[in-house]
């Protein structure tokens, strides 16, 4: 997992669902706060896979296009396996799992 620019910061596109939800944050403008705000959402959802943090730049949003939500699997020779559909409606988890088992092949 990599985690992004912020989708809906306080100081942005907040949302009614995440203000109801107590998520509110504003964007990060450094790496500090980055990792503080990927820190958190990693502790409230229990994410139990490994999880990167994208520069400042945004270089790996940019490069995969992540926003909102993309699922991606990449092989062992670095390159890409599977990239869904945009996220969260495009989801196809099914898809995915047959394509993750092709690739562990």
């Amino acid at each position: 997992m990599v985690y992004i620019r912020e989708a809906h910061p306080t100081d942005g596109w907040q949302t009614k669902a995440n203000e109801e939800q107590g998520v509110k944050f504003k964007q990060p403008k450094t790496e500090k706060e980055r990792a503080e705000v990927a820190q958190t959402c990693r502790k409230d959802l229990d994410i139990g896979i490994p999880m990167l943090m994208d520069d400042m730049k945004n270089s790996a949003d940019e490069v995969y296009c992540g926003w909102p939500d993309r699922l991606y699997i990449v092989s062992k020779d670095g390159k890409i396996a599977y990239k869904g559909a945009v996220g969260p409606q495009g989801f196809n988890p099914r898809e995915m799992e047959q394509a993750l088992e092709k690739t562990l092949k």
